[in-house]
C-alpha cells in the first residue's frame, strides 16, 4: 500500500520536485556505498511507483521523458558503431564477445526452463542476461586506468560486439511487433503487406542514413561544432527525428535512434557528442527507470527473489568463466582473462529496456520484467566492488585458475608485442593557439610525441592535415578527459587563451587540473596565465609549472637586451683596451727609434 501523496498531482512542478529530490537523495547514498547512478536510478523507479510511495501521477509527461531517454541512449550507442572501428575489432574481442553471448543466453535458457518460466519468457531473459553495461565499465575502467590495458581493450572490443546484438535484437523485436500489429488489424493480407511496407520504409531511411554519412555528415558537423550549444541541440534534434520517423514509419524509435547515432559515428567529432549527451542521457534514464517502476508490484517482486538468486548468481559467477575459459583457449594468461571476464558480471539498462519491449508487444508479464530488474539491482550492485577489487580477487583466485591457462599463452604473447607498438605519448597540450601552437612546434622538434587537443574543428583539421596527432576536445569535458591515452604521458600542458572569466565561467585551467586528479594522473601539469595574482592559486590547486607568456616573453627581451648590452659593453671595454694597448705599443716603439 502506498503513501497517499496524490496532493503532488495539483501541478507537474511539485511532482518532479519531489522526484528530483528522490534522485538526489538516493544517489547519495548509493555514493556513499561506491555505487553506480543506475542502481540508485532503479531504486528510485521502484520507490516513486505505486506499490511504494506512490509519487508518480503523471504517468504520460514521464513516460515521455522516458522515450527521449531511450532515443537518446540508443543514439550514443549507435554513434560508437564507427564501421572502421568494428573492421579493427580484433578477433579475440569477435569471437570472446560472439562466444559469451552464445553460451550466456544457452545457458540462462536452460536455467529459465528449469525454474518453470515457460519458452518465451525464459528466451527473453537468456537474451538479458547478455548485455551488460557498458556506461559501468568504461566508468571504471577509467577510474583505475585500465582503458589501455590489454583486459581493458579486450573488455571493451567485446561491449562494441555486445553493442551490435543489441542493434540486432532490437531489430528482431521490431519485426515481431510489425509482425503482431499487423495480425490484430487482418489476420490476411494485411499482414504481409504492413511488413513489406515497414521493410521498403526501413530501405529508403538505410538509404537515406548511407547518403547522409557520405555526403552530408562531415561537412555539416564541421560548421556546427563551432558552437558546442548548437551541437549538444543539434544532436537532441536528430536523435528525436529519426527516432520519430522510425516510429512514424513503423519500425520503432528504438532503431531509428540507433541510425541516428550510426550516422553521426564517423565524424571527427563524435566523442565530444557522446561526451557532452552523456549527463544529459543519465538525467533521462532516471525517468526509464521511473516509468519502469510504475510497472512493478513490489508484493509480486518478493516472490520473484529466488530465482533472481539464481540468474544473479549464474551472472556473477558464470559469465566471466565462460570468458574466462574461451580466451584461455584462445591462447590468452589467465590473469588477462579473469579480469576481462569480471567485466561481463552484471546485466545492464539494456537489458531492462529489452524486457520492456517485451512487455509492451505482450511477450511477457510484468513479472518477467521484475524478476530482470532484481537481478539487474543484484549484479550491478556486486559486479562494482569485484571490478574495482579486481587485482585482490584475482589473488585470492589464482590457484584455482590454471584450468584455464594454456601451457604457452602463445597469443598473448603476440598481443604484447602489438602492445608495445601501441600509439603512447609522451605530452598531452591543450590549446592551439599562437602560444599553444609554438610550444607543440617546439616539443615536435626535440623529438617528443605530443598530442594536442583544441575546440577549434578547423584548427584540428589544419593539425592533422600536417601529420600531427590531434583531437577535438574540451578540457573542461571530465569524460572526455578519462578517455584521454595519459599511460605513458608525463606532462599535461594547458596554453588555451585566457578568457574573462567571470563569476559565470569556468576556469578552464582549474576544471583541468581538477579532472586529471580525479582520474589519478601520475605525470606533471604545467598551465599558462596573464594574470600574476593566478600563479600561486593555480599552484595551490596542483599545477607544477606556470607559464606567464607576456611575463616570460618580457623578461626573454630583457634578458636579450642585458646580453646585447654587455656584449657591446665588453666590446666597448675591450676597444678601448686595445686601443690603450696600441698607444703604449706606439709610444714605445717611438722612445726606442729615438
Amino acid at each position: 500500500m502506498g503513501f497517499d501523496l496524490s496532493f503532488l498531482s495539483a501541478t507537474g512542478f511539485y511532482e518532479l520536485t519531489a522526484l528530483l529530490v528522490l534522485a538526489a537523495t538516493i544517489g547519495f547514498i548509493g555514493l556513499l556505498l561506491r555505487q553506480p547512478m543506475i542502481v540508485s536510478f532503479i531504486a528510485v523507479g521502484i520507490l516513486a511507483g505505486p506499490s511504494a510511495m506512490g509519487i508518480v501521477q503523471s504517468y504520460d509527461k514521464i513516460q515521455l521523458l522516458a522515450e527521449l531517454g531511450i532515443a537518446v541512449l540508443l543514439f550514443l550507442v549507435g554513434i560508437k558503431l564507427d564501421v572502421t572501428l568494428v573492421r579493427k575489432l580484433g578477433f579475440v574481442s569477435l569471437a570472446t564477445g560472439l562466444g559469451q553471448v552464445a553460451f550466456t543466453s544457452g545457458i540462462g535458457y536452460l536455467i529459465g526452463l528449469s525454474l518453470g518460466l515457460g519458452v518465451v519468457t525464459s528466451l527473453y531473459i537468456a537474451v538479458a542476461l547478455t548485455f551488460s553495461s557498458t556506461i559501468i565499465i568504461v566508468k571504471l575502467l577509467s577510474d583505475k586506468r585500465e582503458v589501455d590495458s590489454l583486459h581493458g581493450r579486450i573488455a571493451i572490443g567485446f561491449l562494441i560486439v555486445q553493442d551490435i546484438v543489441v542493434v540486432l535484437a532490437m531489430l528482431v523485436l521490431s519485426a515481431m511487433g510489425v509482425g503482431a500489429e499487423a495480425r490484430l488489424e487482418d489476420e490476411g493480407g494485411a499482414v504481409f503487406w504492413q511488413i513489406a511496407t515497414v521493410l521498403l520504409y526501413g530501405t529508403l531511411m538505410l538509404g537515406f542514413v548511407a547518403f547522409f554519412i557520405r555526403y552530408i555528415a562531415d561537412p555539416l558537423t564541421a560548421r556546427i561544432a563551432h558552437s558546442t550549444e548548437l551541437l549538444v541541440t543539434f544532436a537532441i534534434a536528430w536523435a528525436a527525428l529519426l527516432a520519430a520517423l522510425g516510429h512514424h514509419f513503423g519500425f520503432g524509435k528504438e532503431l531509428g535512434g540507433l541510425l541516428a547515432g550510426i550516422s553521426l559515428a564517423s565524424t571527427p567529432f563524435r566523442e565530444a557528442i557522446i561526451s557532452r549527451l552523456a549527463s544529459l542521457r543519465d538525467f533521462l534514464l532516471l525517468f526509464f527507470f521511473i516509468a519502469l517502476g510504475t510497472q512493478l508490484d513490489l508484493g509480486l517482486l518478493g516472490t520473484q527473489l529466488a530465482p533472481a538468486i539464481v540468474f544473479s548468481l549464474f551472472v556473477l559467477i558464470g559469465n566471466p568463466l565462460i570468458v574466462l575459459a574461451i580466451m584461455g583457449a584462445m591462447g590468452y594468461r589467465k590473469r588477462t582473462g579473469f579480469l576481462a571476464g569480471l567485466t561481463v558480471a552484471q546485466i545492464s539498462e539494456f537489458s531492462l529496456i529489452f524486457m520492456a519491449m517485451g512487455v509492451t508487444l505482450g511477450h511477457v508479464t510484468n513479472e518477467a520484467l521484475g524478476l530482470v530488474t532484481l537481478v539487474g539491482l543484484i549484479t550491478i550492485a556486486i559486479s562494482v566492488y569485484m571490478i574495482t577489487h579486481s587485482h585482490t580477487l584475482y589473488r585470492w583466485c589464482e590457484p584455482l585458475l590454471g584450468l584455464f591457462e594454456r601451457k604457452i599463452p602463445h597469443l598473448e604473447s603476440a598481443e604484447d608485442e602489438k602492445f608495445a607498438d601501441y600509439k603512447t605519448y609522451d605530452v598531452v597540450l591543450f590549446g592551439l593557439g599562437g602560444y599553444g601552437s609554438a610550444i607543440a612546434k617546439k616539443l615536435v622538434e626535440k623529438n617528443h610525441r605530443v598530442l594536442v587537443v583544441d575546440f577549434n574543428p578547423d584548427v584540428v583539421r589544419h593539425w592533422n592535415k600536417k601529420g600531427y596527432s590531434a583531437l577535438y576536445g574540451d578540457a573542461t569535458d571530465q569524460e572526455a578527459l578519462a578517455m584521454l591515452p595519459l599511460r605513458s604521458v608525463k606532462w599535461v600542458i594547458s596554453a588555451m587563451p585566457e578568457h574573462d572569466l567571470g563569476l559565470t565561467h569556468e576556469d578552464p585551467r582549474q576544471v583541468l587540473i581538477q579532472g586529471l586528479k580525479q582520474i589519478n594522473f601520475k605525470g606533471r601539469i604545467a598551465v599558462s596565465t596573464q594574470n600574476a595574482d593566478a600563479v600561486d592559486m593555480l599552484k595551490e590547486k596542483g599545477a607544477d609549472i606556470v607559464f606567464q607568456p607576456f611575463q616570460d616573453a618580457a623578461e626573454r627581451v630583457v634578458s636579450h637586451i642585458d646580453e646585447k648590452t654587455e656584449e657591446e659593453k665588453a666590446a666597448e671595454n675591450t676597444a678601448q683596451t686595445k686601443k690603450k694597448t696600441d698607444k703604449k705599443q706606439s709610444g714605445k716603439s717611438k722612445g726606442k727609434k729615438s
